[in-house]
């Protein structure tokens, strides 16, 4: 009689379905009410599954007339507006937006120089008279404040939903240009910590979750054109970044678009996981 007993395999832990990944935290929130003008830090932000930013490119200021029609609104090229990539003297203006009265303030060298409520026609007068002598040698036309009509926004291309930069990315092209590259430079939505430089364009296509609910499917890269150019703090144009990353990478991209699948509340120090 065989004592021996069979030998039998090891059994097989079950397996569980790989959840979500977490891979980088939200540095630091940002919006522009006011496209062109100064950035505003956002502690908590609620985001709506298929609607911009909250707060973000909610103005523009027409440089001359764009032919933009508020009644069948329509994406316009950044060239009919004030912007920071022809117009680099809008950084050296200090402004801030109040959501709960549409007041615009706008301070320079220190002092209050215009305020308006944007939602009247005295308001919005006020602000474009300050522009049409602020502005006086780089305008085509008379300025003219632009509201953003429900469902849309003076955003840079039909895709900028949410615009998340990566802030080892920013780093890394400091020390191509052998100075510290401001991030803000990027005018972005989101600023994200932990990643390896350049590994956001591994996003595009992938949905990202962040905090607890919030679901965000990745678009695109985003193009970069001269408006990075400015430093945001000085008002001056300083470097060439998009000559920069033409020369060392062949593409003139740093960040990424990525659209709004399922809202929530985001705040900052919050996880961001990719779901697998």
């Amino acid at each position: 009689m065989n004592d021996s007993t069979p030998e039998t395999e090891n059994p097989t832990p079950a397996e569980t379905p790989a959840g979500p990944v977490a891979f980088a935290t939200i540095a630091s929130l940002y919006r522009y009410p006011v496209k062109g003008l100064t950035p505003e830090r956002l502690e908590v932000v609620e985001l709506e599954a298929g609607s911009y930013f909250p707060g973000d490119r909610l103005y523009a200021i027409e440089n001359g007339p764009s032919g933009f029609v508020p009644e069948a609104p329509a994406f316009q090229p950044k060239i009919k507006f004030l912007m920071l990539m022809r117009n680099e003297r809008l950084a050296a203006l200090e402004a801030r937006f109040e959501d709960a009265t549409h007041e615009l303030f706008i301070r320079h060298e220190g002092a209050e120089v215009v305020r308006g409520k944007l939602d009247t026609e005295a308001g919005r007068a006020a602000i474009e008279a300050f522009f049409q002598r602020y502005s006086r040698y780089e305008l085509r036309g008379a300025p003219k404040v632009l509201p953003a009509p429900d469902n849309f926004r003076f955003v840079d291309t039909t895709e900028g939903y949410v615009s998340l930069i990566n802030l080892a990315s920013c780093r890394a092209l400091g020390e191509i240009v052998g100075a510290p590259v401001d991030p803000l430079r990027f005018r972005g939505n989101l600023y994200l910590d932990g990643l390896e430089p350049w590994e956001e364009f591994d996003l595009v296509g992938h949905t990202i979750e962040v905090g607890n609910h919030v679901r965000l499917k990745v678009t695109q890269r985003i193009f970069r054109c001269a408006a990075t150019n400015v430093d945001p703090a000085t008002a001056r144009r300083d470097m060439d970044l998009p000559g920069t990353l033409m020369r060392s990478f062949g593409h003139t991209d740093c960040g990424i678009f990525a659209e709004i699948e399922q809202g929530g509340l985001l705040a900052q120090g919050d996880e961001v996981r990719l779901r697998l």
